[in-house]
């Protein structure tokens, strides 16, 4: 069998809420428990999956809409940036993660970090978290905003200034070398104002669709953010404006730079 007709097969077994042991999918599609390991390391990766604890599961599907939408946009990118940043983020750590799509493939990605406390005002962040690992969730509340699916009002701004986690995961609209840091919605731009003034360490998550662009809400200065990881090299105007930022780039192959 073709690796992607298996990887189908694999697919079409697995469920949202009902984990299947590796052992079992080798005997069902009658191959060995190294092939099968094999395939679900891929499809972990592609981020189609969660595995643990020598069993798997389906990852759950974001919202319909909008935010559907901007998970599927730039998503390899996305993973690779998301990959990279869970390496910044360690056991028993209080984070916050805000509600970019971005942001959710960073939760994603933390599949195997134990004993969390995070706080999010994403819903779609508080769906893919493994909570098997001991994971507190603080889900900030309010209005719900099902284009971005979050809580973003004044309601959840409030419930998020209790807090002080050590590092924060953010997205942004636009990174500008004049105007720093911009996003579209205003009260997406407010509840960043609040995470970077609550939070020890700030790390800024943004694929490089994001550079010299300018949206309509400031959010916070350049100066303000300690790691910023993307999926290209910034553009050299951005360079001294992010003189003091650790940047990573987690390009892939044949990627331009």
């Amino acid at each position: 069998m073709r690796r992607e007709n298996r990887q189908r097969e694999i697919l079409s077994r697995l469920k949202p809420n009902e984990p299947i042991s590796t052992a079992l999918l080798a005997r069902d599609l009658e191959v060995s428990e190294e092939t099968i390991r094999r395939e679900l390391r891929s499809m972990e990766k592609a981020g189609a999956i969660l595995w643990m604890h020598g069993a798997v599961r389906l990852m759950p599907p974001a919202s319909e809409g909008v935010f559907a939408s901007r998970m599927q946009t730039r998503a390899e990118a996305k993973a690779r940036i998301a990959e990279a940043a869970a390496q910044h983020i360690f056991d028993g750590e209080c984070v916050f993660l805000d509600a970019g799509s971005t942001s959710c493939f960073v939760a994603r990605a933390l599949r195997h970090h134990k004993r969390l406390q995070v706080v999010t005002n994403s819903l779609e962040v508080a769906k893919v978290l493994n909570y098997e690992n001991g994971h507190q969730l603080f889900l900030a509340g309010g209005a719900y905003d099902p284009e971005t699916a979050s809580f973003s009002d004044h309601t959840a701004q409030q419930y998020l200034t209790a807090f002080r986690p050590s590092l924060s995961v953010l997205t942004v609209g636009s990174i500008h070398p004049q105007h720093g840091l911009m996003d579209y919605r205003a009260a997406e731009a407010e509840m960043s104002r609040v995470a970077y003034a609550m939070s020890s360490r700030v790390m800024l998550v943004a694929d490089h669709s994001k550079f010299n662009r300018i949206a309509p809400f400031h959010t916070a200065k350049l100066t303000e953010v300690d790691i910023l990881i993307t999926d290209r090299e910034p553009p050299t105007e951005l360079a001294p404006a992010l003189a003091h930022v650790r940047v990573e780039v987690v390009g892939s192959p044949g990627e331009p730079s």
